[in-house]
């Protein structure tokens, strides 16, 4: 990829909406694929009452939105200001209670282990029905739009194209807590390809510390694939 394609994908604007300022890419189709659209507002017309408490607006009790759902609350209801990345936001926004719960723990996510995602690991990459492993170091590229494989060869997955994720796991039964990530089955689509391709990644047998570091990445994945469904459903 040229350096002013990539600089046109990294490219950011700031937009004022009305729900605050946000930070977006230049180009739509350059967002990131955990990303969250904002919602609709319910209309004033429609909400007489806090649609949390069911207190009566009026002069007094006044009425506000939170920023990640839409809905319409009292201020006591809807008080918290909090960070809310997956919508672009450059600073803390209002959010109801059960939103504000969410975004917090959304943000672990950004704060931690987006920046495990974007530093890499390094595996032993399985293609298809290969049976030869390579190794590779993979990573999410800095726009979040691409996981990036670099060893001998190299390839980019784009993560909007992957349909499935499978954690590999070794030790007791899931939920025993005894378990630990060892590995990664991914299911991808390529244009023009009628079938899905796939790869498998596994942590390396090694003893400086990489095979700790491809476990922190994995669990970093695994959090990363259920936002990315989320923005699916949305």
């Amino acid at each position: 990829m040229s350096s002013g394609v990539a600089a046109r994908r990294d490219a950011k604007k700031l937009v004022r909406s009305p729900s605050g300022l946000r930070m977006v890419p230049e180009h739509r189709a350059f967002g990131s694929p955990f990303g969250l659209e904002e919602p609709q507002w319910v209309p004033d017309k429609e909400c007489p009452r806090c649609m949390q408490c069911d207190a009566k607006f009026d002069f007094i009790t006044r009425k506000h939105h939170c920023r990640r759902c839409g809905k319409c609350f009292c201020d006591r209801c809807c008080s918290q200001k909090v960070p809310l990345r997956r919508m672009c936001f450059v600073d803390p926004v209002r959010q109801c209670a059960e939103c504000a719960l969410v975004s917090h723990r959304e943000a672990e996510f950004y704060d931690k282990q987006l920046k495990v995602l974007l530093s890499g690991a390094t595996f032993l990459v399985t293609f298809g029905d290969s049976e030869k492993p390579e190794t590779m170091v993979c990573r999410l590229s800095n726009n979040q739009r691409c996981l990036i494989l670099d060893g001998d060869s190299h390839h980019e997955i784009e993560i909007a194209h992957v349909c499935t994720v499978q954690i590999l796991t070794e030790g007791f039964t899931p939920g025993a807590g005894s378990t630990r990530a060892t590995g990664m089955f991914l299911q991808y689509t390529e244009p023009g390809a009628e079938a899905a391709a796939q790869l498998r990644l596994v942590a390396g047998e090694d003893a400086n510390g990489s095979k700790r570091q491809a476990a922190a990445w994995l669990a970093a994945m695994h959090k990363a694939t259920k936002l990315l469904y989320e923005s699916r459903d949305q």
